[in-house]
């Protein structure tokens, strides 16, 4: 699979700490050296039929849908697509207006990622989106439309802004709307952002975790009622709707990320990532140099990578797997790490594949951590 970072956004939402450029300056030489990129790093992965294409930032819908299907032209010429080949376009609500959807309908674009966060202006007013509550409900119902059926969108939940009363609607618009797939996370304060700021002058109070868990997990428990399945901590999908991107990514399977701040993962022991600045990343291509710096992963590195992500799924870590790869010392360590939190009930172990009960899901980062052979 083939992640694009198209690195520019319309305006800093206040909780983001992506790499990306409210600038658009550079936007064509930008886009040539994308394919340049792809061109230069056609050989690094080993199967050549993508199942799944997925254009993230910034805002990906910034972009014309011309220079869109440029750049998948440009894929085409190295790669071929499956037959059911899921392509995911991340996208702004205000950008979703009928003449772009109109020329996207057109394109090989099969699958839409919007970022709602809310329904409610409150909230999109505190994160600084570029989109009204009004925009948020409208942009879908017209993708739906354009025949746009295979759409995710996101929501936040903790906003200080915001209340159970509040989250309980946005989730009620969500099952109004017929949307087939949720992403949802914590508002979560990053360093060296606005909101960070704006709770350090105690402008607006920070988000409390015991309202960010029970909101978590009524979520839960509402999308499964209402036909969704709960694959991982974050995500929520109908069946057949599961992101195939993020799935693959999940399971550990080989991606090549292209473009600025983009990271890139051979499958077993190697990882890479492009430089984060947009000027730099032009240059050294313009040279057809690719800007990235790799690491070989040690074995505590890889064991480290598999437990993190896997038990953030519903399908957990395969210990099959983890007995093939690595070594008696390293599972051993795993091992000794595991057994009381077996004991306790903090981690199952189901058809050979360690699991974190879902009733504890909300912690998980917290609990893979101290499984982490340092």
């Amino acid at each position: 699979m083939i992640y694009l970072h198209i690195p520019f956004c319309k305006q800093k939402c206040s909780y983001c700490n992506f790499h990306f450029s409210t600038s658009l300056h550079f936007k064509e030489e930008m886009n040539a050296a994308i394919k340049k990129e792809i061109f230069l790093r056609k050989d690094e992965l080993r199967d050549k039929n993508l199942k799944s294409l997925y254009f993230g930032g910034g805002t990906p819908s910034i972009l014309k849908v011309d220079e869109l299907k440029s750049i998948i032209d440009e894929v085409l010429k190295y790669f071929s697509f499956n037959e059911d080949i899921e392509i995911t376009l991340e996208a702004n609500p205000d950008d979703l207006d009928q003449a772009f959807l109109k020329e996207l309908s057109r394109t090989e674009i099969n699958r839409l990622s919007i970022g709602t966060q809310s329904f409610f202006n409150e909230d999109l007013m505190l994160m600084n989106r570029a989109h009204n509550a009004g925009e948020a409900e409208s942009s879908i119902k017209r993708a739906q439309d354009f025949g746009f059926e295979n759409i995710s969108i996101d929501l936040i939940y903790g906003s200080p802004t915001s209340n159970f009363e509040i989250w309980k609607e946005n989730l009620n618009k969500t099952i109004e709307l017929q949307v087939p797939h949720v992403s949802s996370y914590a508002l979560t304060v990053e360093p060296k952002t606005a909101l960070n700021q704006w709770i350090k002058q105690h402008k607006i109070p920070a988000p409390k975790e015991a309202e960010q868990n029970r909101e978590f997990y009524y979520m839960s428990e509402f999308l499964k009622d209402h036909g969704f399945d709960h694959y991982e901590i974050s995500n929520f999908g109908k069946p057949g709707f599961h992101s195939r991107h993020n799935s693959a990514y999940w399971k550990s399977h080989e991606y090549l990320g292209i473009g600025p701040s983009a990271h890139s993962y051979n499958g077993s022991n190697e990882r890479s990532w492009n430089i984060a600045n947009n000027k730099l990343y032009i240059d050294s291509l313009v040279q057809n140099k690719v800007p990235k710096e790799t690491e070989i992963l040690s074995e505590a590195d890889q064991l480290n990578e598999m437990v993190m992500i896997g038990l953030r799924t519903v399908w957990g870590v395969d210990l099959k797997v983890l007995n093939e790869r690595f070594s008696v010392q390293v599972l051993a360590h795993l091992q000794k790490e595991i057994q009381f939190k077996l004991e306790e009930g903090i981690l199952i172990i189901e058809n050979s594949h360690l699991k974190i009960p879902e009733k504890h899901w909300f912690m998980a980062d917290g609990i893979a951590s101290d499984l982490f052979m340092v």
